[in-house]
């Protein structure tokens, strides 16, 4: 009987990006802004307890599904040929065995919520796992990844507060993740445009062409113009701190990017979760100091 690798620690380590964080701050991120907007800064132990585990769950869980469903591309793409199923380290039984342990233990979280919360999850579990199929139909699957990523606000606004049509900001809170996600990983495929071409994927970079630059610096303004309006909803001096401080490294990060055009994409990537952080630090502040 063939041997069917189940990985090594190091292994799983690669295969849950736990060596590149990143991708946890952005998905962490949109999810606190709801949290910290909808408490007045002042969130419960257990809200906050629940969705910084699940954020950690979720994005191990996209990772793998996501190397899961690309096991047939990634060993073609320069950067991905080395991924743990890529390179037959972790059999993909093994991996969705995995996955599907990570989505049980986000779900055992959410029953500690309510129902309404429980009935938002599973939209947000299906936005999730399509995220990484729909690169083969459409040339827009970053926005779908914002919507998977936004959708953690909205979630976190309504186990604060028992709904999500009390207020427009979990909605522009949403859309601002949709156009942030749309920004970075636009930045992000830069890299990876040649291979995706030939491998027969899609992308906003390939979609924009030569207009990705414009793009991406255009989405990443959307965002901040759309965070503006909520944390004006949200009110207090430190949230409008949060967002000025946010505002201007978004300015410096398109301006750098606008100078050293697509060979700095993926340092406009790593820098963007900065943007979230600085925002999320003001929600937090408003509610230790406002």
């Amino acid at each position: 009987m063939q041997f069917t690798p189940v990985g090594s620690v190091s292994d799983w380590y690669r295969l849950l990006r736990i060596d590149r964080p990143v991708g946890y701050w952005l998905l962490l991120w949109p999810t606190m802004w709801g949290l910290f907007a909808a408490a007045n800064g002042l969130p419960s132990l257990k809200n906050m307890t629940v969705f910084v585990a699940g954020v950690f769950l979720m994005r191990s869980a996209g990772c793998v599904i996501n190397d899961f469903a690309d096991r047939d591309f990634d060993p073609h793409v320069e950067r991905t040929k080395l991924r743990p199923i890529a390179a037959g380290k972790v059999a993909p039984g093994a991996a969705f065995v995995g996955f599907v342990l990570m989505m049980l233990g986000a779900l055992l979280l959410v029953v500690m919520t309510s129902p309404y919360v429980i009935a938002l999850a599973v939209v947000g579990a299906v936005l999730a796992g399509l995220y990484p199929f729909l690169k083969r139909y459409t040339h827009f699957p970053q926005a779908w990844l914002g919507m998977a990523f936004g959708w953690g606000a909205v979630m976190a606004w309504a186990a604060e507060t028992g709904s999500v049509f009390d207020s427009p900001v979990p909605w522009l809170l949403f859309c601002a993740n949709v156009c942030w996600s749309l920004s970075y990983d636009t930045a992000y495929a830069f890299g990876d445009r040649a291979d995706d071409l030939k491998v027969g994927v899609k992308s906003t970079a390939i979609w924009f062409g030569d207009r990705a630059v414009v793009a991406v610096v255009a989405l990443g303004l959307a965002t901040m113009l759309l965070l503006v309006v909520a944390a004006s909803m949200v009110g207090g001096f430190w949230v409008a701190a949060g967002w000025g401080a946010a505002m201007a490294l978004q300015v410096m990060l398109c301006a750098r990017l606008m100078r050293e055009g697509e060979a700095w994409g993926f340092s406009f990537f790593l820098k963007s979760h900065w943007v979230g952080a600085l925002f999320t630090l003001g929600l937090m502040q408003q509610g230790l100091f406002g």
